[in-house]
């Protein structure tokens, strides 16, 4: 963004040469191997450059591609290598090309010698112990193998100690052969103490005393829902019960063996991520949480409270993968935890919390470090009696303004301190001069262009009518400043289908008057007065047009459609007015008509599963890249509506609304009575979005790390501006940060975000988030710091970034090996010593697993015919700039059960476990993950419940072609429609409602939502998942 006011007086700092990020154009990064990212395989190897510490990673070679031979077990050694490699054949976390073969590891391979085991106590761990199972992870082989019982001298936790109870501290999993046996009732630990067993299964340690171990955090055992019972019965089609291999990602499960049924691993005795949010929420929901205590780690995303600002920011705004940083990139490369921030800038903070302050020091702007260009922030300290203050961010020492200078108290406070929101609080704005503005000028207010697709289908279907009338009452309601009474944000209309009708609705004319812009190749604006106009002055002339549209293309027969050049004629309509902006597209088709941009279909199931299936997810045409750069320059914000009945093709036409900071919208085989709802909800709450304009954000940090990569809806021309055409209050930046040097523990790891932006005043404002975390020399305390939905959400964007340089398959086996690794380091440096058939978990990582397993499962990453194209690609666009909360409810759906809401109170009822087995005949479940919402009913649901939400008399009687419920006066009725608008008040996008009714077909798209079971296409169960990472984690420590 060729912004003057970053270059003008208060520069920002020079990139540093060789910080990882996007080379200047489009693509992934040329950069070299990296270690804990993505590197891009065309690129050719390059040592690193010095001062980048993104080292190769050795790891253990890769599990075996393709199918098994035929006749081998499946989960046999041969087949599942990954032990450590030898040094000179190194696969890596999403890696280039090997390297040359003379770079030895950069670390050393897991071995007992290697590092000294973390001696002190341990950190709290849930210790999981998978006991005689899956010795050799051979699940279907009947009766156990054999662990030499030295291992386990009485100090040790016994995987299996006879009639004695393990410790209360500790939840083990044993699992020994034989059929399954309910967990006795008195056994609060969940771990199924089993009598009957015959005596092999016992041979996992001596009976003995086993001393408590206090720092070992106990897991008990979920008991299913309230009310119902856990089914074993399997309704409907059977789901491919024999496959526990992700396509290409590990070897198939176990083959049906022929023999006695198997002992299945309980799942109450798997951690559940049910229960840990349960536990957060009554540990910490509804208090204050004060932001005043660097590296504290905050509640959980789906813990409600209040937070109180007091020097660092909200959670709202920063969330990290882990809050105490290793202190050198050594530890770092050894636990192989993503350091990380989810940073959602612009987050909606609920009413009972303070809003940002905004600080003005008038014509001198905001203060800055004279080096790095740091904001004044509460990480500045003031010496030499208030003249001088030293940067905690590059330790430079500059004079304080003398308009700012103030005393310093006893304590080498100022005496100010609490009355500056910029020395006090964590986040703040200021007001910006013009030097932070393009070519020095004020902005302008910015505008809002609707471009409507006036092809026949769009016609026909009744949707160009529907969008006309309800912006009729919606530009009542465009965004304003709380302060004003109407909004300064301008309106502008165009139609288009093969050609382009632009409109004056000048104030002044009694007709609104039509321009056609034919010539598509050479996109011109036709008009500059009267094309963008204030609603309420042109109201009439406004209202006028949207009653006409409808009927001017009533009779049209032009099915094709152009597309880029409608982008381009935005765009250049903003650029001529100077203003910034967003354009609301409603399109249906893929543009086939000759034009710029003119797409074709590509939709080939034969490149699934081979390396050019990576294409698919690219764009088909180069100039989209062009044209988004475009669009971010002129700060042109593109809002895509969707309305396909086919292939569109949203690789190519989604890239501008995802570089441009856009939202895209995706409604397929709309129909009009039951998609309607849906669409207006969503435009609505798209229009009346608080959002920033032509932003840029910078990320600066404390010396010994810097950011290096960038995952979002977002541009970037260099290595360190991240340039937004808009960012709105649901868009989340995640920025990966790597070491450059060491931390110190003392002043820890600081991190400021700016963002420049244009509010819909019209006024130039920066943003400042601040947040200050822990360094530590010990791997214990980033393990317990570290907050599990912060990583899926880094996870899941970086993955989905790599697919686009990568094969799908490598990416996935990718994501398996940093889950064992990350596990295997904390086993081996901070737990105590345990049987190796024990799983041993980190407290704070204790349902990564489970989480892992679901985004490998995610549509994006299974290739498979069934799953569209487009629908793959949506998705992956709408991760990539969801924020932690965003992504841990698409990962892992909430599944309420509905029979047992409680009319008398305001409370939710707890969430059960997305699994089959939490379902029952005779309950009612909602099940919502932010995209899709259904309404599960059992057969045997009661009578009442289905009169009082359907007002029929029966199972038998309820549609499923319904997509509402109907507006009914009972408690029950009014009580699960709250339910309902609470659910979707939270979450960006309107869930359409589907209603699934027991053993019917639709009830198969429900079941891809219970993620903790196996998949239809393949994917692992959560309980088969964790036995593959259990036997990488030992191969990996063997």
């Amino acid at each position: 963004m060729s912004q003057q006011g970053y270059v003008a007086a208060p520069p920002y700092s020079q990139s540093q040469p060789g910080i990882g990020g996007f080379p200047a154009g489009f693509g992934p990064p040329n950069s070299s191997l990296h270690y804990g990212h993505y590197g891009d395989p065309n690129s050719s190897y390059s040592a690193p450059q010095p001062g980048v510490s993104k080292s190769t990673v050795p790891f253990g070679s890769l599990a075996p591609v393709g199918p098994p031979p035929p006749g081998t077990h499946q989960f046999s050694q041969t087949n599942f290598q990954n032990g450590p490699s030898t040094p000179g054949q190194q696969p890596h976390r999403f890696q280039g090309p090997p390297p040359p073969s003379n770079t030895g590891p950069s670390y050393p391979p897991y071995s007992h010698q290697s590092q000294p085991a973390y001696s002190n106590t341990p950190s709290t761990s849930s210790t999981i112990q998978l006991a005689n199972q899956l010795n050799s992870m051979q699940i279907n082989s009947y009766g156990p193998g054999t662990t030499p019982s030295s291992r386990m001298s009485s100090g040790y936790p016994a995987s299996f100690q006879g009639p004695q109870l393990p410790p209360p501290t500790q939840q083990q999993i044993a699992l020994p052969p034989g059929s399954q046996v309910p967990p006795p009732a008195h056994n609060v630990n969940g771990l199924c103490a089993q009598p009957s067993l015959p005596p092999m299964a016992r041979q996992d340690g001596m009976p003995g005393p086993v001393p408590p171990n206090p720092n070992v955090q106990q897991l008990s055992g979920q008991p299913p829902g309230p009310g119902y019972h856990p089914q074993q019965v399997n309704y409907g089609p059977q789901m491919a019960g024999s496959q526990l291999s992700y396509p290409g990602a590990f070897p198939g499960g176990p083959a049906q063996l022929p023999g006695p049924q198997q002992k299945k691993l309980d799942p109450d005795s798997i951690p559940s991520p049910i229960q840990v949010i349960e536990n957060d929420k009554a540990s910490r929901g509804g208090q204050i949480y004060a932001t005043n205590t660097r590296g504290q780690v905050p509640p959980l995303v789906t813990t409600d409270c209040v937070i109180q600002d007091q020097g660092h920011a909200s959670p709202r705004y920063i969330r990290c993968t882990t809050y105490c940083f290793p202190s050198s990139s050594d530890m770092a490369k050894q636990a192989r935890i993503p350091l990380a921030a989810v940073i959602q800038p612009f987050a909606i903070v609920p009413p009972n919390e303070a809003p940002l302050y905004v600080v003005n020091h008038g014509e001198t702007g905001p203060i800055r470090c004279n080096r790095c260009k740091a904001y004044m922030c509460p990480f500045m300290q003031f010496i030499e009696g208030g003249r001088r203050y030293q940067c905690g961010f590059c330790n430079c020492i500059n004079d304080v303004p003398p308009f700012f200078f103030q005393h310093l108290d006893h304590i080498g406070q100022r005496v100010d301190h609490y009355e500056r929101p910029e020395l006090s609080l964590g986040s703040y704005e200021y007001v910006a001069t013009l030097d932070y503005c393009r070519n020095n000028k004020p902005p302008k207010p910015p505008a809002y262009i609707f471009m409507i697709d006036v092809s026949y289908r769009n016609v026909n279907s009744g949707l160009v009518k529907l969008i006309c009338d309800e912006l009729k009452t919606l530009l009542d309601k465009l965004p304003r400043e709380e302060q004003e009474e109407s909004s300064a944000i301008r309106v502008g209309f165009v139609t288009y289908n093969k050609v382009l009708h632009f409109f004056n609705v000048k104030s002044s004319l009694a007709q609104p008057q039509m321009m056609v812009v034919s010539d598509v190749g050479e996109v011109f604006v036709p008009l500059l007065d009267g094309f963008l106009v204030n609603f309420q002055e042109s109201r009439s002339v406004v209202i006028n047009l949207l009653d006409q549209i409808p009927e001017m293309f009533a009779d049209t027969n032009e099915s094709e459609t152009i597309f880029a050049p409608v982008i381009q004629a935005g765009m250049e309509a903003l650029k001529a007015a100077e203003c910034a902006g967003k354009l609301f597209l409603f399109h249906s088709s893929l543009p086939t008509a000759e034009a710029p941009g003119k797409l074709r279909n590509r939709d080939d199931k034969k490149l699934l599963n081979t390396d050019k299936e990576k294409t698919l997810f690219q764009p088909q045409v180069n100039s989209y890249e062009a044209l988004a750069r475009d669009c971010v320059a002129n700060g042109c914000c593109v809002n895509l509506f969707l309305f396909p009945n086919q292939y569109v093709d949203v690789a190519s036409m989604g890239l501008v609304t995802m570089y441009t900071g856009g939202t895209l919208y995706k409604y397929n085989n709309f129909q009009l009575d039951a998609d309607s709802p849906q669409f207006l909800s969503d435009l609505r709450k798209d229009i009346e979005k608080k959002t920033g304009f032509d932003a840029i954000m910078r990320v600066r940090t404390s010396t010994g790390f810097r950011a290096t990569d960038f995952f979002g809806a977002i541009y970037m021309n260099n290595t360190t501006d991240v340039e937004m055409a808009a960012v709105d209050c649901d868009k989340a930046v995640t920025v990966e940060f790597k070491h450059d040097d060491k931390l110190n523990e003392d002043s820890g790891a600081l991190i400021q975000c700016a963002v420049l932006y244009t509010s819909i005043s019209g006024q130039r404002r920066l943003r400042i988030h601040n947040i200050g975390l822990n360094c530590s020399s010990q791997l214990a305390d980033v393990y317990k710091t570290c907050e599990t939905d912060a990583l899926t959400n880094f996870f899941a964007k970086s993955a989905f970034k790599a697919i686009l340089s990568q094969p799908l398959k490598m990416v996935r086996e990718i994501l398996v090996n940093q889950t064992a690794h990350m596990l295997a380091c904390y086993r081996k440096n901070c737990a105590s010593p345990s049987a190796v058939s024990q799983l041993i978990l980190p407290d704070a990582m204790k349902v990564l697993p489970v989480y892992m397993n679901c985004l490998l499962k995610s549509c994006v990453l299974v290739s498979r015919p069934e799953i569209p194209m487009d629908e793959r690609a949506y998705h992956r666009q709408l991760v990539m700039s969801m924020g932690v909360a965003d992504t841990q409810l698409f990962f892992y759906p909430q599944l309420l059960p509905i029979h047992s809401l409680d009319l008398k109170s305001d409370a939710v009822p707890a969430a059960v476990r997305c699994s089959e087995e939490r379902l029952s005949e005779g309950g009612a479940f909602l099940l919502a993950n932010g995209l899709s919402m259904f309404l599960w009913l059992g057969v045997s649901t009661p009578p009442e419940l289905i009169q009082g939400l359907f007002n029929v008399p029966s199972f038998a009687h309820i549609s499923t072609e319904a997509t509402s419920l109907p507006d009914l006066d009972n408690p029950f009725s009014k009580k699960f429609k709250s339910l309902l608008e609470h659910i979707q008040s939270q979450k960006p996008y309107t869930m359409k409602l589907i209603i699934v009714k027991q053993r019917e077909q639709p009830e198969m798209l429900f079941r891809q939502f219970l993620v903790e079971d196996k998949s239809i296409y393949g994917g692992a169960s959560y309980v088969d998942f964790l036995c593959c990472v259990h036997k990488e984690i030992c191969q990996l420590l063997s």
